[in-house]
């Protein structure tokens, strides 16, 4: 329910007591992380009262007690961290490997001839057999140029003109595993540790575990147009209270949807509010111990102080001109020019103390699932991402938020080295490639390896597991101790205790 629908209900308390009564009712409709996300989105609307109920005595990593006022309060880190924020680009739909950053010259050579069959027998048996079902028995080599850059000498192709100037910026892991060949199950699990849907996202483990830096902003934000395959249970809170639950915000407009009250109800907007917090006051007074009062008075001035830090941060008019141009807000086409806004609006976040930001790259069903005419499809989704990517890696680079920022590339697999259909390749998670960037990470440096043909990690293989772990450890979280009860089970976004940890070959 948006803050102005509160303040009007509280402006005609007078006319009676059904009214009050309605109202006071209402106040149940939202905790602290419920409101907030109605009112920036209007599509989370979900009660904080399992948190309470189970927070008075409820233990969190740290070794405190969760705060029933402010969740979301700044928590310290169990150890020294090397970053304080993380900016989670998510490619939907598996982009190539073999056509993207995993140069493969060998493709070159055996286009279209048969899969060799010590490749073949590579597979056979293993988890990722499957790969093979619905391609050709016919490879396929990259239809694009490649090129190596930087000091590093990384291998980039023609699609990334942008990012390769800045790849002694880059760490590329070239050997990640995931464990299901489905966009769905692959894609929650680089999400939720989880194949299954359910579970709580990276973003929520992130903001359960530290809190948020910026008392007028959401800890954890979404940025997308058509969102990722599988829908909301990639970055939703799951099992953890719904204080932990991401805020939408948008790229384009207002930032924040149904932030401002009418213009009729501004003035008397702050005496609303305190109206709501004396009836909220004079509700516990009869019954002791009813906590939840206590976050959603939190909730509403929250909400009020986020009507100026909402408003203004979708606004670009104070950043300079070489800003719009280098990510693009300028560019002549539409779809870059969303892209970037997304890319500059999530610097503007981390900036601001947003602990972490999840943006999409989906604007429409396809993303990058190129089961046909590849460069129709690779083309220009590498046009619309590129040059906001470069741009967002740059400009932290050179405000020193890099340091302090850590930013992921990733997709929920790669694709086949093996042709399907009439140009295209269909998923493989056996081993693709992401990049990183950001404070605690070694730049220019590159991990593992798949085998001649792209087909397979050989060297280094990475799961997804060991990427959360590594992660979490960057922001000074013990990935062990971060945990949460669910049916007398312990949760924990690495899963079973001691089956993950930190990739320390690309720790700097």
């Amino acid at each position: 329910m948006p803050t102005c629908d509160f303040v009007s209900a509280a402006n005609e308390h007078s006319s009676g007591l059904a009214q009050r009564r309605r109202f006071l009712q209402s106040l149940g409709m939202g905790g602290f992380g419920g409101l907030v996300a109605q009112v920036l989105s209007g599509e989370w609307g979900r009660s904080l009262a399992y948190c309470c109920e189970r927070s008075a005595n409820l233990q969190i990593p740290n070794g405190g007690i969760l705060d029933v006022d402010n969740p979301l309060a700044a928590k310290s880190p169990d150890f020294p961290a090397k970053i304080r924020s993380v900016i989670f680009l998510f490619l939907v739909g598996g982009p190539s490997q073999i056509d993207t950053f995993d140069y493969k010259p060998l493709l070159k050579n055996l286009h279209g001839k048969p899969v060799p069959e010590l490749f073949k027998n590579n597979l056979s048996g293993s988890k990722y057999a499957n790969v093979f079902h619905g391609c050709k028995d016919e490879l396929m080599a990259s239809p694009y140029q490649w090129q190596q850059h930087g000091q590093s000498g990384m291998w980039v192709s023609e699609l990334f003109p942008h990012l390769s100037k800045h790849v002694d910026d880059l760490c590329f892991i070239h050997s990640l595993q995931a464990e299901s060949n489905n966009h769905a199950p692959a894609s929650y699990q680089l999400h939720t540790g989880d194949v299954r849907a359910g579970k709580a996202s990276l973003g929520s483990w992130v903001t359960y575990g530290l809190g948020s830096e910026n008392e007028d902003l959401p800890g954890y934000v979404v940025l997308f147009d058509a969102g990722p395959l599988g829908g909301s249970s990639n970055y939703h809170n799951g099992f953890l209270p719904p204080a932990y639950q991401p805020t939408r915000l948008r790229d384009q407009g207002p930032a924040v949807l149904d932030l401002l009250p009418p213009e009729r109800f501004q003035n008397g907007q702050r005496a609303g509010l305190d109206l709501i917090n004396e009836l909220n006051r004079q509700h516990q007074a009869e019954r002791p111990g009813f906590t939840q009062l206590d976050a959603r008075m939190a909730t509403y001035e929250l909400a009020y102080r986020m009507q100026s830090a909402g408003v203004e941060i979708g606004q670009f008019q104070d950043e300079p001109a070489h800003v719009h141009t280098s990510y693009g807000l300028d560019h002549e086409d539409a779809r870059t020019q969303s892209f970037a806004r997304k890319c500059l609006l999530a610097r503007r976040l981390v900036q601001r103390g947003v602990r972490f930001v999840q943006l999409y790259d989906m604007p429409d069903k396809d993303g990058w699932d190129a089961h046909s005419k590849l460069p129709d499809n690779h083309t220009p989704r590498a046009r619309w991402t590129d040059q906001p990517m470069a741009a967002l890696v740059n400009d932290l680079k050179q405000s020193g938020l890099l340091d302090s920022t850590l930013v992921i590339c990733a997709s929920e697999f790669g694709r086949t080295p093996m042709m399907q259909d009439h140009q295209g390749r269909q998923h493989n998670a056996a081993g693709f490639t992401i990049w990183l960037a950001g404070g605690g990470i070694k730049p220019g440096f590159r991990l593992g390896s798949t085998d001649e043909i792209g087909l397979m990690a050989t060297e280094r293989p990475v799961p997804f597991p060991d990427l959360h772990a590594t992660i979490l450890h960057l922001l000074g979280l013990d990935y062990e101790k971060l945990f949460f009860e669910v049916n007398g089970r312990l949760e924990r976004l690495t899963g079973v205790a001691g089956s993950a940890k930190p990739i320390q070959e690309i720790l700097a």
